[in-house]
């Protein structure tokens, strides 16, 4: 069955899918949203129950919409999943949970076709964004099919409760692999390893006055990348100390020269957690090999006798299922383009390509290019309302 032609069909209903299905909303513009999960903000839903906001509020709540008064300055997980489901069924929204996407293919003469499982939504207009979060990387370890032990990927974990006793090593330096190593050797884990295979640019969530990074970091990318990070290796070394005789030296590469370079975020975490790497509470080792038996083999030869693996190794975008053949990404399964600039007349992908950031996407950039992706449509809707008359 082929449902009629809608003018946008906005793919995920995350932070960014929102985004763009409220700007929308802001221009008089009704979109389809298709959500795969069974709510909204599926991705948050669905990570570790400590989890937090990295950034600050103010800077971090849909477009034109902002956090209830008193929401603490880093909102916690379920306080972003409330927030969503508060605005998602705005005017001129249609939301479908349960409605995973096949494919999107390309119909003639023109416009969208959005395959799901109960048929082809029409579209003049597809936005993509599932996020860059989507899709868990494990990595394969030699060895690790036979580990008696559990191994499992850190958008598995939820809480400390199951690994009580247990012994646990954390794969990630990561902001995810610290907080998730924290959780568990505050939550009664026997013991807890972080595996480093490089060494992160750890960054405190707050700084001078109890400002949010996100807000302090914003005028040092105006500066030379090179000084940007000498001021932050001060703030680090005045938050954190000297971490190198615990296994977490200052990187020679920046937080902002690589942030530059590769798009990538630091290390954000609470003194505290840093406070269990000192204490020996986390112990931090060299990176994972190899399985053995019951152990886990490190680049450094030591060995591991872990209960648990949880490996905080990062995601992929996983579109290749769903554009690939389009010819609209890269070779590592990113858009070529993305952000305000169409992939292809009417193919816009949100949440997955932006400017260098400290702290990698954010709300507020989501917020800043669904914007301007939803004036982009509707221009080119008057355009094509002009050409008729």
């Amino acid at each position: 069955m082929s449902a009629p032609e809608n003018q946008v069909v906005v793919v995920g209903a995350g932070t960014a899918g929102l985004a763009a299905a409220l700007c929308l909303s802001d221009l008089s513009i009704p979109s389809v949203v298709l959500e795969r999960g069974d709510g909204v903000g599926a991705a948050w839903r669905s990570r570790y129950d400590r989890l937090r906001l990295n950034t600050g509020q103010r800077y971090s709540h849909l477009p034109k919409r902002p956090y209830p008064k008193g929401t603490p300055v880093f909102p916690t997980r379920d306080q972003v999943v409330a927030h969503l489901e508060e605005h998602a069924g705005e005017r001129g929204i249609e939301l479908r949970l349960n409605t995973p996407v096949e494919r999107v293919v390309r119909r003639k003469p023109t416009g969208w076709g959005v395959l799901t499982p109960d048929g082809i939504v029409g579209a003049a207009h597809v936005v993509v964004a599932t996020g860059y979060l989507h899709t868990p990387v494990l990595p394969d370890w030699p060895g690790s099919a036979s580990f008696p032990g559990e191994v499992l990927h850190s958008s598995a974990y939820r809480s400390p409760r199951p690994f009580a006793g247990k012994r646990v090593l954390v794969v990630g330096a990561g902001s995810s692999g610290l907080e998730i190593a924290h959780d568990l050797a505050t939550g009664g884990a026997a013991k807890v390893w972080l595996s480093v295979r490089t060494p992160p640019n750890v960054m405190p969530r707050t700084g001078p006055g109890g400002r949010p990074n996100d807000v302090v970091s914003r005028p040092l990318f105006h500066l030379p990348p090179r000084l940007a990070d000498a001021v932050a290796r001060r703030a680090r070394l005045a938050a954190f100390g000297d971490l190198s005789e615990f296994g977490l030296p200052i990187p020679r590469e920046g937080p902002f020269s690589r942030a530059h370079r590769l798009h990538a975020a630091p290390t954000i975490v609470d003194p505290e957690v840093v406070a269990a790497v000192r204490d020996g509470a986390i112990e931090v080792v060299a990176a994972v090999t190899a399985f053995e038996a019951s152990s886990v083999v490190l680049t450094d030869r030591a060995r591991v006798d872990a209960d648990v693996v949880i490996a905080a190794t990062g995601y992929r975008t996983g579109l290749e299922p769903l554009v690939g053949q389009l010819g609209v990404l890269t070779d590592a399964g990113t858009p070529r383009v993305g952000g305000d600039v169409a992939a292809e007349p009417g193919l816009w992908f949100l949440g997955m390509w932006s400017r260098p950031s400290l702290i990698g996407y954010t709300s507020a950039q989501a917020e800043r290019v669904a914007a301007r992706i939803a004036r982009a449509i509707a221009e080119s809707q008057r355009s094509k309302r002009n050409k008729l008359f």
